[in-house]
């Protein structure tokens, strides 16, 4: 069988989050900004993914627009969220593309020192969809040990984001990660066992996301992102024993009106009393732990 539509079914387990907790929340900041698609890192176009500019064509020139609205996201957005989370002293988990990490080492340091998770987010911030399966490897390596080098020691989280029907087994046979982020099929970790061991699961979220606020379909208001945090987190928080993924990113979420939403977000999940926040590896190893494959 290669895929599991059956999950945990009507009766998921309880994972007995610390201190009683109801809800695992998890705050993730995705750091993509100077690895995405641009002529200046020989890629054939320029980037039209997840940024203001909704449906922006892409070029094969430098697209100076875009460039700008990402680098906005390494400039100024990424440094307004950590000064939130830490002013708060709220753990949080980066999802840190390598060549992005790479070109901004003082933001790899603040990560860093605020007690951070740095999980990978592969090598490049580009769609991984048709990459041959010998240069998608490659890069999981390459991501690996520029990661090592900045941060000290290797990923133990893996998120590509932009997948290819590769991914996840080039994961298993790299062997070092404690976790794959790389499914949205959950409210609970689990464990793949499609690719000769049980690998853990860790879902993320696209819903619970900023990403939407560059979507057609999405948040048009600071407002409606708060909004549907707070009701995601009360629907699982009624539930018990689930968790909670938010998604952000230094170019969508670091603007600030919607920065303050994410702040009156995590201050309704800490003044709720029913919330572990967590970094996602330690979401994981609880799960390894109390859930041993």
């Amino acid at each position: 069988m290669t895929r599991d539509l059956v999950g945990y079914g009507p009766n998921p387990p309880d994972p007995r989050w610390p201190g009683g907790a109801k809800v695992a929340v998890q705050f993730v900041i995705n750091y993509e900004e100077g690895a995405e698609n641009s002529t200046l890192n020989g890629d054939e176009r320029s980037e039209g993914f997840l940024s203001d500019m909704v449906g922006a064509a892409t070029h094969p020139a430098r697209a100076m627009a875009m460039e700008s609205l990402y680098e906005y996201g390494s400039r100024a957005g990424f440094w307004r969220l950590h000064r939130l989370f830490a002013e708060r002293q709220a753990p949080v988990t980066v999802f840190g593309v390598a060549q992005a990490m790479d070109a901004n080492p003082a933001a790899v340091e603040a990560m860093l020192a605020a007690g951070w998770e740095v999980a990978s987010h592969g090598y490049r911030w580009i769609d991984y969809q048709s990459i041959p399966e010998a240069v998608e490897r490659e890069h999981v390596a390459r991501a690996i040990e520029i990661h090592t080098r900045l941060t000290g020691s290797r990923p133990l989280g893996w998120y590509q984001g932009r997948t290819s029907p590769n991914t996840a087994r080039l994961v298993v046979e790299e062997g070092g990660f404690v976790y794959d982020a790389d499914s949205y099929a959950d409210d609970l970790p689990h464990y793949d066992r499609r690719h000769g061991r049980a690998q853990l699961i860790v879902p993320y979220s696209l819903d619970a996301n900023d990403m939407k606020f560059v979507a057609l379909n999405g948040f048009t208001e600071p407002d409606q992102f708060f909004r549907y945090l707070r009701d995601t987190f009360e629907q699982l928080r009624a539930e018990g024993g689930r968790m909670m993924s938010v998604g952000l990113h230094g170019r969508i979420a670091g603007r600030p009106a919607r920065a303050l939403a994410v702040a009156r977000f995590l201050d309704h999940v800490i003044a709720s009393g029913d919330a572990w926040i967590a970094r996602r590896i330690d979401i994981a190893r609880h799960w390894l732990a109390e859930h041993p494959a």
